[in-house]
């Protein structure tokens, strides 16, 4: 018996943890249990955020093992090696793929019926992993995606143009990573076409606009990591996101990371477009117009993730 009530956190490091701490200020769940390698960290943060449940509403939030997150309607998971400065994320494949040969079938062999979330980097690659490992269906099987780059992007426009952010409407798609892509071509403010709306606040030079904006939200990452060691509060806020929209069984349009069967003619490869994501999962992809420069991009980042896949023989 699946219950919604309650999610897992598999991995109890910034990501794992920052994650816990905004699911339970969300008040989604009533129960919570966090796994971890090292059981004594994740009794620690349980300790921890379980202090501020007085504070929003009544849940239980415990260290517990694969057996307690069973009957979860959601596992996260975030276990897996950190990106470190200079590394890309890529650079995490053979690590981080060896851990989750170890996660994901004592996930799966506990008969799980929820929705697996997957959060470690290469997140393109390790929910492709985390399909073929678990054996589950595949709308089941959920990557965070671009939905963190995409809120970037956004935040970035809204900047630019001096309008409030969520009145953007803009995706990255492609690969969470270096070959991500800005879907310029199709974004708009509120129905009004990007360009039209910039022309309207008075910036005139798009392409130059649209490669800084781009390589800021490509770089971001980076950038924190170079001055803070690790990201965490951002991709929290989008698990956050991405489990409201499951449990709540909104069809919300999120860009999350799931199998590809020839949409813009891509198959065998999990990235991130435009999907319904809602109480089943992945319900389908939204059709989303690009330029041919942008399907020459996405094509490209497909072909780059393949690629790794092949060499970790997944």
């Amino acid at each position: 018996m699946v219950n919604f009530q309650k999610a897992a956190i598999v991995g109890c490091g910034f990501v794992g943890s920052s994650s816990a701490f905004a699911l339970m200020q969300s008040g989604l769940f009533n129960e919570m249990v966090l796994i971890d390698a090292d059981r004594a960290k994740a009794e620690g943060e349980a300790l921890d955020i379980s202090d501020g449940v007085p504070f929003v509403s009544p849940q239980k939030i415990y260290a517990g093992d694969y057996d307690d997150a069973a009957d979860a309607g959601i596992i996260v998971v975030t276990a897996g090696a950190a990106q470190k400065p200079g590394e890309t994320r890529l650079d995490l494949v053979h690590k981080n793929v060896g851990i989750f040969r170890s996660i994901i079938p004592e996930i799966a062999k506990r008969n799980f019926q929820g929705i697996l979330l997957i959060v470690a980097n290469p997140v393109d690659i390790l929910t492709y992993a985390a399909v073929k490992l678990s054996g589950l269906p595949e709308n089941r099987v959920i990557g965070s995606g671009t939905v963190l780059d995409s809120a970037r992007l956004r935040s970035k426009l809204g900047e630019h143009l001096a309008v409030d952010s969520r009145s953007v409407h803009a995706f990255i798609v492609g690969e969470h990573g270096d070959s991500e892509i800005a879907a310029f071509s199709s974004a708009n403010v509120s129905g009004v076409p990007l360009s039209d709306f910039c022309e309207m606040r008075g910036h005139y030079h798009h392409l130059e606009s649209q490669n800084r904006i781009q390589e800021q939200v490509k770089n971001s990452a980076y950038e924190i990591i170079s001055k803070k060691h690790a990201t965490y509060y951002g991709i929290a806020m989008s698990v956050r996101r991405i489990c409201e929209a499951i449990v709540h069984d909104e069809k919300s349009i999120l860009p999350v990371s799931v199998m590809m069967h020839g949409e813009n003619g891509i198959d065998g490869v999990c990235l991130s477009m435009p999907a319904i994501v809602g109480a089943e999962g992945f319900e389908q992809h939204v059709p989303m117009p690009l330029s041919e420069e942008e399907t020459a991009q996405l094509h490209r980042s497909a072909k780059t993730l393949k690629e790794i896949l092949a060499q970790e023989g997944i």
